[in-house]
């Protein structure tokens, strides 16, 4: 693709995998001279500071007395419609289909009246399938912004799959995977963090997530506690959510006092680059971008099977994979990953590798490409 685009980016703006993937596509397009517009109610954590071709218009939402809700869809769909006219957009490319692809399907029915022209992309993520699909007072919504789009992208073949099998879809959805742009790792930050939780070695464990029931935040705690029973290790807890107070009070019942929670963390690439396995049990992942951080830091990942993760959890290369909910054997799996340190070593190695599959080099260009064709349709 030759020619610089001005594109919009919409994107919930917070630690989740999707803002993430959002943000960094659009920094990763910047720097290959697109001018990218982020449209959000709050700066996207992973924007950092004042950049090249990157703007960001703020999605004010007013408390009516009118409405018990703030009419979020309504003044986002506004704010597209101005980006679009006078910044001279040339695509939107909206991340989640509720409310972003509906209130872009507004805003370009807005233009299209003053004669303006602008292509919706939509990419899906997964909880706007997953768990919205289940209820179905939100299925004609999701089913007719995704059929009005005029491309629909998928983070991985499983999300691909329970889209077309929880609502009525009639548009081809292309899956372009979740990426990684690593940025420069501090080895001496890495260092310290090993010589403030694991001084003397001890095997470090890691999980991340924004701590909601689907994250399965209490069976790392059931896996930690079972590891630790047969090898003395540490288990550091990123993210925050409503779970977290349920798995901080089992660590106290339980005397395990090798837990640290940290919080949020805007990137933790630092702290994955000093742990050495990664437990994602989760009930579902579309994609497992958390799972991908870690590999690509040299950490294999315990994982459930679910969802996406068997698309990027290689079993026996890049971690290994057990049945969702079966605490017992993924306890086993990190034992037998942290038994040995040549085994260790050996998985760290794998899941690096395994990781380069999903670089921004490979991902980028296919974004690209559908950019072109939706443009040239």
């Amino acid at each position: 693709m030759e020619k610089k685009l001005k594109i919009g980016i919409v994107c919930y703006p917070t630690f989740g995998g999707s803002g993430v993937v959002a943000t960094e596509l659009g920094k990763a397009l910047a720097d290959k001279g697109h001018e990218i517009h982020f449209i959000t109610y709050s700066q996207p954590v992973r924007l950092g500071s004042l950049r090249k071709n990157v703007r960001y218009h703020e999605v004010n939402v007013s408390d009516y007395p009118l409405f018990l809700y703030p009419p979020y869809e309504l003044v986002l769909a506004s704010k597209m419609v101005d980006v679009a006219k006078h910044e001279g957009l040339d695509l939107l490319h909206v991340h989640y289909a509720i409310p972003h692809a509906s209130a872009a399907y507004m805003a370009k029915q807005i233009l299209k009246r003053e004669g303006i022209n602008l292509p919706v992309i939509t990419t899906l993520h997964g909880t706007d399938i997953t768990l919205l699909g289940r209820d179905a007072s939100f299925e004609p919504v999701i089913s007719f912004a995704i059929n009005e789009s005029d491309a629909v992208t998928a983070v991985s073949q499983s999300l691909r799959t329970d889209t077309y099998k929880l609502f009525g879809i009639n548009i081809d959805i292309e899956v372009i995977p979740n990426f990684l742009n690593p940025t420069p790792i501090n080895e001496d930050v890495v260092k310290e963090i090993r010589e403030e939780y694991a001084p003397d070695g001890t095997p470090m464990l890691i999980h991340i997530s924004n701590f909601r029931p689907v994250k399965r935040v209490m069976d790392v705690m059931e896996i930690y506690k079972r590891v630790n029973e047969l090898k003395s290790s540490i288990l550091i807890m990123v993210g925050d959510g409503p779970d977290r107070s349920k798995a901080e009070q089992f660590a106290r019942d339980h005397q395990l006092n090798n837990v640290v929670f940290v919080g949020n963390v805007k990137n933790p690439m630092e702290l994955l680059s000093a742990a050495d396995v990664m437990l994602l049990p989760s009930e579902s992942e579309s994609f497992g971008l958390a799972a991908l951080e870690a590999m690509a830091s040299g950490v294999p990942v315990v994982s459930s099977n679910a969802g996406g993760l068997p698309e990027l959890n290689r079993h026996g290369v890049s971690g290994l994979m057990s049945n969702v909910g079966d605490v017992d054997e993924m306890a086993k799996q990190v034992f037998y990953l942290i038994e040995k340190e040549e085994r260790l070593l050996k998985f760290k190695g794998q899941a690096k590798e395994r990781a380069s599959a999903f670089s921004l080099e490979t991902v980028l260009p296919l974004y690209e490409k559908l950019y072109d064709k939706v443009l040239n349709s």
